[in-house]
């Protein structure tokens, strides 16, 4: 028992010198290649083992034979563990290679296709989360170029709609200001119009910066739907009657939700102006409200004909107005973005899809909790 004592003291430090040294030879070459690093690892396993047979056999005073048969069999194992580090190194670092190159075409702007050839497990998981990362960027990519041709859209919609009653404004300005205005009166009620119509733009521009600015500020409460619809009715009636539309609130169910009600009640009245104006005469713009599971849904359904499906995505883009048919008169296309941006501010979501005859908007709340 003493005797394998002194042999485990003495090979533990052989083997601990090898060790450290090893130790101090990885710390030197951390910034090489993994091939390297491997092959130290193996030198030093086999320099432990060679280092503690070198001091256990001088210890037991070995003959020399001895000696050079352990010495020449751990030789051969430093051989073979020497070459199989090599190899399995360099197919560490082949992978590498080809992961570095596949990330170098995904840092370019493309997209990051993970390497065909098997690789470990550890190079697998990065490759996984690295094709992940790319398709969430890539997503990225295109919502910001949806929304740059979205700005630019805008951009050239505004001028042209600033332009034209601007344009107006200076003619029937100058001809009052010149006393050729055949009617004045009718020129002075126009201009307030024109007015009226500039100053409505400009506020839609204002409360998209700051629904986009994350700017805009909710003071929720609890209050029926009954109530916030009715509001919205009122407020459309005068629109819809010029236009000879009827209005529809039969399916409204007194469900409560905690909302913003100004805000709210601009969403609802958005969507009953944007259905007006798209609902020939003679023609129905139904509002309804109903409990979902734990969702309170809004709908206004309108008589427009339809969306192209093509379209349906961009509906609640910024300055989408579609085709030349759903054009209105007057505004930029900011209604329905403003009120994917006020809904998504209370947590809910926008949605529209096409039903018989026209096309429904639905608004998704959140029910209220207790």
């Amino acid at each position: 028992m003493k005797d394998l004592l002194l042999i485990a003291v003495f090979a533990l430090g052989g083997a601990t010198c090898a060790g450290a040294l090893g130790a101090v030879v990885l710390r030197l070459l951390r910034h090489r290649s993994v091939a390297v690093s491997l092959t130290v690892v193996a030198a030093v396993t086999v320099t432990a083992m060679l280092a503690g047979t070198l001091a256990v056999a001088q210890a037991m005073f070995l003959s020399s034979h001895d000696l050079t048969v352990v010495t020449l069999v751990v030789a051969m194992a430093a051989a073979v563990s020497l070459a199989t580090a090599l190899l399995l190194g360099r197919w560490v670092v082949a992978r590498s290679h080809d992961l570095t190159l596949a990330a170098r075409d995904f840092g370019d702007g493309g997209s990051f296709a993970v390497p065909a050839v098997p690789a470990t497990a550890e190079l697998a998981l990065l490759s996984r989360e690295l094709a992940a990362t790319s398709a969430k960027l890539a997503a990225s990519r295109e919502r910001e170029r949806a929304l740059e041709t979205s700005r630019r859209e805008l951009v050239a919609w505004i001028s042209h709609d600033l332009r034209t009653p601007l344009a107006g404004l200076r003619a029937m300005s100058e001809a009052l200001e010149d006393g050729v205005a055949a009617d004045p009166a009718r020129y002075h009620r126009q201009i307030g119009a024109e007015v009226e119509r500039l100053n409505s733009m400009v506020g839609d521009l204002f409360e998209l910066s700051r629904i986009h600015a994350g700017a805009l500020t909710l003071t929720p409460t609890r209050m029926s739907v009954y109530d916030l619809v009715g509001d919205a009715l009122s407020g459309a009636d005068p629109l819809a009657h010029a236009h000879g539309v009827r209005l529809v609130g039969d399916d409204v169910e007194p469900v409560p939700v905690e909302v913003d009600g100004k805000e709210m009640t601009r969403v609802l009245a958005n969507l009953l102006v944007n259905a007006i104006r798209h609902t020939p005469a003679d023609g129905t713009v139904a509002i309804a409200a109903e409990r979902r599971a734990h969702a309170v849904v809004l709908s206004v359904t309108d008589g427009c004909g339809g969306i192209p499906d093509e379209e349906l995505p961009r509906v609640f883009d910024t300055g989408w107005r579609g085709t030349a048919a759903r054009t209105p008169p007057a505004g930029a296309g900011l209604g329905l973005a403003i009120v994917r941006g006020i809904v998504e501010a209370h947590d809910g979501r926008a949605d529209v899809r096409n039903v018989p005859g026209g096309c429904r908007f639905e608004v998704t709340l959140p029910a209220p909790t207790g």
